[in-house]
């Protein structure tokens, strides 16, 4: 990690659950890092978990993923006022609990899909168009999920293992563009099995269902990001000790 001290991370999604655990690990490991949430005053509470030279580096900023309009002026600012980005998680998700078949959920699918999908697209548009400007050899890291290769047998998933897969195929699709772009710049996806955070509050899981905490996960994105620079992980699965998937 210590070639990323002073660098500047950004990470989505960052005001609860496994968004907040990597933030608070990157500031902690030295980077300028910068949390983007709906929900910004959670991030800037996160700042009391850490210690006070850490919690200088930790800044939030306010941004919906799933507006392009706010995606852009947000990247602009960080280049402004950060100088750019160096790393960039991609952890935003959402889901929602309703039957993939049933009529009446247009809405839900839009949201799910602008916030999974095309807001992760878009994000790393941005942080390429950073990378590349300053001949930096970045990394990029989606957050994904065990659902993005299997289809989990839990009830109203509706089209959320259906954006996963697509951000399982989307790593590949960067790969293959970062390479043929001659960058050394790194994408990964971190795919965990269930997490204890919000996102599964209106899930119904199966009794005794095993989970991981978002620690777990923030530590796989240190991990990632700490390899040497000819070294790519490109997809990590990570599950829990009995998982039943």
């Amino acid at each position: 990690m210590d070639r990323w001290n002073g660098k500047v991370a950004v990470v989505t999604g960052a005001s609860s659950g496994i968004g907040a655990a990597i933030v608070k690990d990157l500031a902690k490991a030295g980077m300028i890092t910068i949390g983007l949430a709906r929900r910004v005053e959670r991030v800037e509470q996160l700042k009391k978990d850490l210690p006070k030279e850490a919690a200088s580096r930790l800044h939030a900023i306010k941004c919906d993923i799933s507006v392009e309009s706010e995606i852009e002026k947000t990247f602009q600012r960080i280049l402004s006022t950060y100088g750019g980005v160096d790393v960039l998680v991609n952890n935003a998700g959402i889901a929602r609990s309703n039957n993939l078949l049933a009529i009446g959920t247009t809405a839900d699918l839009r949201a799910v899909l602008d916030t999974n999908v095309t807001g992760l697209v878009l994000c790393s548009q941005w942080a390429y168009k950073s990378m590349v400007e300053r001949k930096v050899a970045g990394h990029i890291v989606h957050i994904n999920s065990v659902a993005g290769h299997i289809v989990p047998h839990i009830p109203k998933l509706n089209i959320y293992p259906g954006t996963k897969h697509a951000v399982t195929a989307l790593t590949e699709v960067m790969r293959q563009e970062l390479r043929d772009a001659g960058t050394k710049i790194k994408v990964t996806s971190i795919s965990p099995g269930g997490v204890q955070t919000e996102i599964l509050n209106s899930a119904e899981l199966p009794e005794g269902m095993p989970l991981l905490e978002s620690e777990d996960i923030s530590a796989a994105v240190l991990y990632v990001i700490g390899t040497p620079p000819h070294v790519q992980v490109h997809e990590l699965i990570i599950k829990p000790i009995g998982e039943f998937f």
